[in-house]
C-alpha cells in the first residue's frame, strides 16, 4: 500500500506522525508525581475527555473490524455503537458522581472500599486477564494492518516484525508519557479518525453503483436486506434478542467498571467536564454507523460489482476500500493512513497506561512496598507495562492466524465474555443495593467464568435438544445469550448469598452510603420512558405505525422527556449549557436510529 503512495500521502503520513508523536511526547517532560503521571493531576477537560474516550474506544481493531462486520454482516452491527448510549447516561448519572468523591486511581480501589481487599485484588486480576486478551488481538489485527499497508514496499514487514514494532512503540509511550501523553496523542487521533472516517465513508457513497445514502437504501431493499438493525434471534453472530440482553450488560461493563475507560472520567477536572466529555464522547461515536458500518455495507455492493461477491476478506475491508474510492496524490490517503496507524497504536498504549495503573496501585502500594515513593511507584507499573508486553508478543504469534477470513471484533468480543458479567454484577448490584456482602460479592466475581463454561455445556449438551429452544436461539449458543445467563445467574448467586453471609452477621463494616444510590429515584425517571416505548413498538408489531413513522413520534417523546428533567433537576446553567440537554439530544438521536432502520 505505501508503496504506491504519491509524494504528497507520504509527506502527509509522515508529518502527521511526527507532530502526533511530538505533541503527545513533549508533555512527558512535566512528570512530578503519580498523581500527573497516571491522572494527569485530574486536570481534563470535558473535550479532552471525549477526544480521549473517542480515542482509546475507536481504536484501529474497531475501524477495521466494524466496517468488515458491515461488510459481512450488516448494519446490526451499529448496535454496539448506538445501544452504547444508555451505558454512557449510566456512567455519567450514576458512577461519575460516586467514583469521583473519594478521587480514586482505580476502580478496584472503589470495589475496597465498597467490599473489601479481596474483592479489590479479584477485579485487579481479572482486568489484567481482561487486558492482556485485548493486548494480544490489538498486536493481532495492528501487525496484520500493517503487512497490508507495507505489502510491496522496501518496508515490508512480516507478521512478527510487525508485532514487535507496536509492541516497542507501546513500551516507549506509555514507559516515557503517562497519562497526559495518552490524553494528547488520543485527542489529535480523534480529529484525524473523524475526518478519516467521514472522508471515505463520504467517497464510498459518491461511487456510481451506490449513489448516496438513499441510493444504498434502495439497493439494499433489492439485494441482500443488510441495512437493517435486527437479525432473527438464532442469527449466529447478532441476534436482535441478544443485543437487548447480552450486548447491554456488555455496554455497561465497558463504559461503568472498566478501567482503562473509565479512567478518562476520573482524570476529569470537575464532575460536569466528565459527564459532559462522557456524552460529547456518545455524540461522536453516532459518526460509526453511518460512515464506518454502513460504508461496510456499501462496500459490499461496490466489491460484488468490481470485484465479484466474496473476493475480499472482512478485515480487509477497510483497506481495499481505501485503494479504490479514495484518490491518490492529494493527500487523503495520506491523512486516513497516518489515523490508521496512529489507532494501532493509541488503544495499545491507552490499555498499557491503565495496567501501569492497576499495577502500581493496586499490587505494589497494596502489598509489595506500601510506602514506597511516588518514583518507585511509577517506576514499578513502568517495568510490568514491559513485562506483559513480552507475554503478549508470544501469545500473538503463537495463537493468532492472520491469514484468518473470521470477524476479528466478534473474535475478540467473545473471547473476552467470560469476563465480564461477573464485573458488571459487583458493580451494580454493589451500588444499587446496600445490604449486598462483600464476601457474596467476591464470590460472584470468581464464578463468573465458569458460570459462563457451564452455560456452554449445558445448551450444546442439553437444551439445544429440545425443538423450541433450538428454534429461537440456534444450533449453538451465542456468546451475548451467554453473557446476559451469566449475569442473571450470577445476580442470583450475590442476591441469595449476601442473604445468607448477612443473616449469619456479616454485613460490610465499611462506610459505604457515600458509594450507592437510591433505586427507586432512577425508576421514576425511568418509567414514563418504558411504556410510552412499549406502546410505540406494540404499535410497530401490529403494524398500526410504520417503524419509520413511530421514530420521529418516539424521538419527540423522548426529547421533551428530558426536558421536563432539565425543568425538574438543573438551576446552576440555561438549558443549552445543561449536561441534561445534550444527554436528551444524544438519547433522542439513538432513539431514532432504533425505530427508523427497524
Amino acid at each position: 500500500m505505501l508503496h504506491s503512495l504519491s509524494t504528497v500521502d507520504m509527506a502527509v503520513v509522515v508529518l502527521l506522525l511526527i507532530f502526533i508523536v511530538a505533541a503527545s511526547m513533549w508533555s512527558s517532560f512535566k512528570k512530578k508525581d503519580a498523581e500527573e503521571y497516571f491522572m494527569a493531576s485530574r486536570s481534563l477537560r470535558w473535550w479532552s475527555v471525549a477526544g480521549s474516550i473517542f480515542g482509546t474506544n475507536i481504536h484501529a481493531q474497531q475501524i477495521i473490524g466494524m466496517m468488515g462486520v458491515g461488510y459481512s454482516i450488516g448494519f446490526a452491527q451499529s448496535h454496539y455503537e448506538v445501544w452504547a448510549i444508555p451505558a454512557i447516561l449510566v456512567v455519567a448519572y450514576v458512577f461519575i458522581p460516586i467514583y469521583r468523591k473519594r478521587n480514586f486511581f482505580t476502580l478496584s480501589q472503589f470495589l475496597e472500599k465498597r467490599y473489601n481487599a479481596n474483592a479489590r485484588l479479584v477485579y485487579t486480576i481479572l482486568m489484567i486477564t481482561f487486558i492482556m486478551i485485548q493486548l494480544v488481538g490489538g498486536f493481532y489485527i495492528g501487525s496484520r494492518t500493517l503487512g497490508l499497508l507495507f505489502d510491496g514496499s522496501s518496508f515490508e514487514l512480516t507478521y512478527l516484525q510487525g508485532i514487535f514494532l507496536i509492541a516497542s512503540v507501546t513500551v516507549l509511550f506509555t514507559v516515557f508519557g503517562g497519562m497526559e501523553s495518552v490524553v494528547v496523542a488520543d485527542n489529535i487521533l480523534t480529529v484525524i479518525m473523524i475526518i478519516s472516517v467521514l472522508l471515505i465513508g463520504t467517497l464510498t457513497y459518491m461511487q456510481p453503483e451506490i449513489g448516496g445514502i438513499s441510493g444504498l437504501l434502495k439497493l439494499d431493499h433489492a439485494q441482500a436486506n443488510k441495512m437493517h438493525l435486527y437479525l432473527p434471534t438464532d442469527h449466529p453472530k447478532l441476534p436482535w434478542l441478544g443485543i437487548f440482553t447480552g450486548l447491554t450488560i456488555l455496554n455497561m461493563f465497558y463504559w461503568t467498571t472498566n478501567q482503562y475507560q473509565v479512567q478518562r472520567v476520573l482524570a476529569a477536572q470537575t464532575d460536569r467536564d466528565a459527564k459532559l466529555g462522557s456524552i460529547a464522547a456518545g455524540f461522536l461515536k453516532l459518526v460509526i454507523p453511518f460512515f464506518s458500518i454502513a460504508a461496510g455495507s456499501a462496500a459490499f455492493y461496490l466489491f460484488k460489482a468490481r470485484l465479484g461477491e466474496g473476493v475480499v476478506k472482512p478485515d480487509d475491508t477497510f483497506l481495499t476500500l481505501l485503494k479504490t474510492v479514495v484518490p491518490v496524490g492529494y493527500g487523503f490517503v495520506g491523512l486516513i493512513l497516518a489515523g490508521l496507524l496512529c489507532a494501532i497504536f493509541s488503544a495499545i498504549y491507552s490499555m498499557m497506561n491503565s495496567v501501569s495503573t492497576m499495577m502500581a496501585f493496586d499490587v505494589y502500594k497494596k502489598y509489595i512496598n506500601p510506602h514506597a515513593s511516588d518514583k518507585m511507584t511509577v517506576r514499578f507499573g513502568q517495568m510490568f507495562v514491559v513485562l506483559m508486553c513480552a507475554i503478549a508478543i508470544f501469545l500473538a504469534n503463537s495463537t493468532y492466524d492472520p491469514t484468518s477470513t473470521d470477524n476479528f471484533f466478534l473474535v475478540l468480543a467473545n473471547q473476552t465474555s467470560y469476563i465480564k458479567p461477573g464485573l458488571v454484577v459487583a458493580f451494580f448490584w454493589g451500588v444499587l443495593w446496600k445490604k449486598t456482602n462483600a464476601k457474596a460479592a467476591v464470590i460472584a466475581l470468581i464464578a463468573a467464568p465458569f458460570i459462563g463454561l457451564a452455560c456452554d455445556w449445558l445448551y450444546a449438551e442439553i437444551l439445544v435438544n429440545v425443538d423450541w429452544i433450538r428454534g429461537i436461539f440456534g444450533e449453538k449458543l451465542n456468546f451475548l445469550y451467554r453473557v446476559f445467563m451469566i449475569f442473571v445467574l450470577g445476580s442470583g448467586v450475590i442476591y441469595g448469598l449476601s442473604r445468607y453471609f448477612n443473616a449469619q452477621g456479616g454485613r460490610p463494616q465499611n462506610d459505604t452510603d457515600d458509594l450507592t444510590v437510591s433505586f427507586s429515584g432512577i425508576g421514576q425517571t425511568l418509567w414514563p420512558f418504558v411504556v410510552v416505548h412499549a406502546l410505540l413498538i406494540g404499535l410497530c408489531l401490529l403494524q398500526i405505525l410504520s417503524p419509520q413513522t413511530a421514530a420521529y413520534a418516539a424521538a419527540l417523546f423522548t426529547l421533551l422527556l428530558f426536558g421536563r428533567l432539565i425543568h425538574k433537576h438543573e438551576t446552576e446553567f440555561p438549558f443549552y449549557q445543561s449536561d441534561i440537554f445534550y444527554a436528551g439530544i444524544l438519547t433522542t438521536a439513538m432513539v431514532w436510529i432504533m425505530y427508523f432502520f427497524a
